[in-house]
């Protein structure tokens, strides 16, 4: 359990208090974050198959210590997320509980924090540029701010990526701190934040470029889809959002790999993700 920031203590910023928790929960569901999603249940149980036959698309870099059933992986995303554990419920737009989004964004929190004290390495990287770069960026910045070495291994390399239309060739960038693929000459600016995807393989050539002496190993990764799974299957503790119909972070936290794990829409807009970055930091004890 965090403590509430002290205006004295000297290392720590001072900073206003915590945001209300019914603020919070107010602007998860008017925003779309939380409650009524985007994400369509057809589209959630259509990727809880993916995952239970094992297909890449879903599992996102993670291999699961136990074969899952469809009946089980609707109870964990029922307990972890909020959906219906019903099978038949088969229609419809799908729920995240607002409340359980809240109590994990503390605990996401609390784990920045811990870092953020130790001074510790971290990496940080998403599938989900358009929509996530702000958020992440933010957290990029308070971190190095608070001493920790916000790492940027393997940029500019190449990564092949197999896609729905074939095999694909990336180049792993950083903007702001925040690990990311482009196409190939795609220059950095708003308009080309970066290519959507789910794939490990930009975790896992950062991680092995580090390995190869790249800079240091990240102690933490902080991201989604492949980023999020690839680093916890490596061993690296892990932390960040995933969607209602993304179960391999669920999974990997149910079984130890994942540290913490945010339900809420990744595909609002990026000025809805503001006041989560505001609670997360302000909570955490870090300055924006």
């Amino acid at each position: 359990m965090s403590t509430p920031c002290s205006t004295t203590h000297p290392s720590r910023p001072s900073l206003p208090p915590l945001p209300s928790l019914p603020s919070l929960r107010s602007h998860l569901l008017r925003s779309g974050l939380a409650g009524v999603v985007s994400t369509t249940r057809e589209r959630s149980l259509s990727r809880y198959r993916m995952f239970v036959a094992g297909d890449p698309r879903a599992l996102l870099g993670l291999e699961p210590e136990r074969p899952w059933r469809l009946g089980d992986l609707l109870r964990l995303m029922s307990r972890t997320c909020g959906v219906s554990a019903d099978p038949r419920h088969t229609s419809g737009q799908d729920v995240i509980d607002p409340d359980r989004t809240i109590v994990a964004l503390g605990a996401f929190a609390d784990r920045l924090a811990a870092v953020a004290e130790a001074g510790a390495p971290v990496l940080i990287g998403t599938g989900h540029p358009h929509r996530l770069l702000d958020f992440y960026a933010s957290l990029a910045a308070a971190l190095s701010s608070a001493g920790c070495p916000v790492l940027s291994p393997a940029q500019g390399r190449s990564v092949d990526i197999t896609t729905r239309f074939g095999v694909r060739t990336y180049n792993l960038d950083y903007v702001r701190g925040v690990a990311l693929v482009r196409e190939p000459g795609a220059r950095g600016c708003a308009s080309e934040p970066g290519v959507h995807t789910h794939s490990p393989l930009p975790l896992r050539l950062a991680v092995g470029a580090s390995i190869d002496g790249d800079g240091p190993l990240p102690a933490m990764v902080i991201g989604d889809h492949g980023w999020l799974c690839g680093a916890g299957q490596l061993g690296i503790e892990a932390i960040g959002p995933a969607d209602a119909d993304d179960p391999a972070p669920f999974v990997g936290q149910a079984e130890g790999r994942v540290s913490v794990v945010v339900p809420l829409d990744d595909t609002v807009r990026s000025d809805y993700y503001r006041p989560l970055t505001r609670y997360v930091l302000n909570r955490a004890c870090l300055s924006q």
